[in-house]
């Protein structure tokens, strides 16, 4: 692998214009004037330069990017989205290698270096989504890292023989076990949780549960969480997604939770929702708490929306958790950078050792950059250059 030095780069963090030398895919080397010495040279001329995003909560599995617009037709509740995810899928000819390969190429151009996808696995499909997920991850030959989730959309308990589905999934290398409302869809919190932290023992995964139960019914089921954590050691490996709940309780409630949250070492992943309120993240953040952020499902049959930009998701974190000043603002990106690193226990940043995964783009400031949302001048996954100026390479 050649060497790559990025010359003079305007470093989230830094007053002045520092060189990064890249090798063997990680931060080699940093200051003023580093020696080339056979290195490839990107000139950023003052750019600023960003960590890789990390998606910490996406569904590459069910989108149709790239294909035939397809009207939402998804009854109400999640019952109904669930439903019609299921009924229409073979119909379109989902899950898509060409769908999801057109999107993650959406994606590394708009900045996004990892990913953290929920795939589904039910007893419809088996495993046909992990494989697919695979070999559009494969096609794009490193210049995007994935790690999934396995995840059982149209239920655990209510759909019998999932679990034996997931174990499958998790032999066969899926990273995390995931799980989806153990009171409010499985109507069972115990046998749920009693299954998902199972299958992450049996396995050494990760925890990634999707929490949509709001209110004292969604934190009853944090600390029934938080609980399972502690007692297994699995700090650091636990993430609660959406987790609407801590939002909407009383801030006595909600600090109770965070100190919880912190002790356990779990972390939360958002998709900054139009309709839900949104997470404490200035206090999350004093915690210690982990938040990432990700584009969840990306024009499937749940939603007509998004389109892969983690700049324009935190965009929407930094407007629906009301930030306008510049320091606050910086907190929404850095659950679409450092945060979603975090999650998936990854290093970040521009320290020697760190990851080789930048993206710069042509703005001042980092707050410009979420309000903006410029072009991506160049992308680098792992010290190679994978797109430059909307184009991958």
């Amino acid at each position: 692998m050649t060497d790559l030095l990025l010359r003079d780069a305007r470093v989230w963090g830094h007053e002045t214009l520092t060189d990064l030398l890249i090798r063997d895919g990680v931060v080699a080397a940093t200051g003023q004037d580093l020696s080339a010495d056979g290195a490839h040279v990107e000139g950023l001329g003052g750019k600023l330069l960003l960590p890789g995003f990390v998606d910490a909560h996406a569904h590459v599995d069910k989108t149709m990017w790239g294909g035939p617009w397809v009207p939402h037709d998804a009854g109400p509740g999640l019952m109904g989205k669930i439903r019609n995810g299921v009924e229409r899928r073979d119909e379109i000819g989902l899950p898509s290698v060409n769908y999801i390969t057109a999107l993650l190429q959406q994606m590394i151009v708009s900045g996004t270096t990892h990913v953290r996808s929920h795939v589904d696995v039910d007893t419809t499909m088996g495993l046909a989504a992990v494989d697919a997920v695979r070999e559009a991850v494969a096609r794009l030959d490193g210049r995007i890292s994935m790690e999934m989730v396995a995840f059982p959309q149209a239920g655990l308990l209510i759909s019998p023989g999932t679990a034996e589905l997931m174990d499958k999934a998790l032999a066969g290398g899926v990273e995390l076990v995931g799980g989806i409302d153990p009171a409010g869809l499985e109507h069972d919190p115990v046998r749920h949780l009693d299954t998902v932290f199972g299958l992450a023992e049996k396995h050494g995964a990760g925890v990634d549960i999707h929490l949509h139960d709001g209110g004292p019914l969604g934190v009853w089921q944090y600390d029934l969480i938080i609980d399972r954590a502690l007692a297994l050691g699995l700090q650091g490996k636990v993430t609660i997604s959406h987790g609407y709940a801590l939002g909407e309780v009383p801030v006595a409630e909600q600090d109770r939770v965070i100190a919880r949250l912190a002790e356990a070492g779990i972390g939360l992943a958002t998709v900054a929702p139009a309709s839900a309120a949104p997470l404490p993240l200035v206090r999350l953040r004093e915690a210690g708490v982990p938040v990432g952020a990700g584009n969840d499902g990306v024009r499937d049959l749940w939603s007509p929306y998004g389109n892969g930009d983690m700049l324009e998701r935190a965009l929407f974190l930094a407007q629906r958790s009301r930030f306008v000043r510049d320091e606050e603002i910086e907190i929404a990106l850095e659950a679409a950078t450092y945060g979603g690193a975090r999650l998936s226990g990854r290093r970040a940043g521009f320290a020697v050792g760190d990851p080789g995964d930048f993206v710069a783009v042509d703005v001042r400031t980092p707050a410009e950059a979420v309000c903006v949302r410029p072009v991506r001048s160049l992308v680098v996954k792992g010290g190679r250059v994978v797109a430059r100026e909307g184009r991958l390479v």
